[in-house]
């Protein structure tokens, strides 16, 4: 930000105590700062050229001011930036993960999982924002409560790898009724793979043979999502 009077930058103490982050948040709540307010007082310091909150707004600038490509950023990545070391990247990244840790914790009554739209955002949180894959599972009682939920594997950009044997061990050891499956497409494509439908496949069989049941095998992509259950596939 520039002094009208003279062109040169003002740094973030010189502005006006309601315009400061910290300050600002004190004075109106936390509600008040924008998204790269609150990235400035996160990362604390900007540069020669710019104030923390300028810096912040040229982050979000680069990702088309969405939090949700900021949460997937690398802290490499954050790092590409100018004025953005270490230190820095890894409080934002810290912070991201604080966020997706909230939106995924169990609240202190759980739903029961009705559809398919239910399994989607049991599982969201935990893979909305990874660039590699991973499969889950969501064990449930016979009233559609989970009872747990776990990650069996993770993978590469393009492929993870499921051991059934862990699976119908962790579904005997919770002795539950229904079993969720769910992985996640970095890609964008939602559409399974032939080894997610013989994944799928398998493991309803083998879920079968215990008395339980695959309830529904979930793909996860941005958000958006594919059912095994409302395609009737399962």
């Amino acid at each position: 930000m520039e002094d009208g009077t003279t062109g040169r930058k003002l740094s973030i103490k010189e502005l006006a105590e309601e315009d400061r982050p910290r300050e600002k948040m004190m004075l109106k709540g936390i509600a008040s700062l924008s998204d790269a307010e609150l990235i400035a007082i996160l990362i604390r310091s900007g540069t020669r050229e710019e104030t923390a909150v300028q810096l912040a707004q040229r982050i979000l600038s680069s990702i088309s001011n969405s939090l949700n490509s900021l949460g997937k950023l690398s802290v490499k990545e954050l790092m590409k930036h100018k004025g953005i070391g270490q230190t820095k990247a890894v409080t934002v990244a810290a912070a991201m993960e604080l966020g997706r840790r909230r939106t995924g914790a169990e609240p202190l009554k759980r739903e029961p999982v009705r559809s398919s739209r239910d399994a989607f955002l049991l599982f969201y949180p935990a893979l909305c924002d990874i660039p590699h894959e991973e499969l889950w599972i969501a064990l449930t009682n016979r009233a559609g409560k989970v009872i747990e939920k776990m990650k069996i594997s993770q993978g590469g950009l393009g492929e993870t790898s499921a051991d059934l044997r862990f699976i119908m061990k962790a579904a005997i050891n919770t002795t539950c009724h229904g079993i969720i499956l769910c992985h996640n497409h970095p890609s964008g494509n939602m559409q399974p793979s032939p080894q997610d439908d013989l994944l799928t496949s398998r493991l309803g069989k083998a879920a079968g043979l215990m008395n339980m049941q695959l309830l529904d095998h979930i793909i996860i992509s941005d958000q958006q999502y594919y059912s095994y259950a409302d395609e009737g596939k399962l």
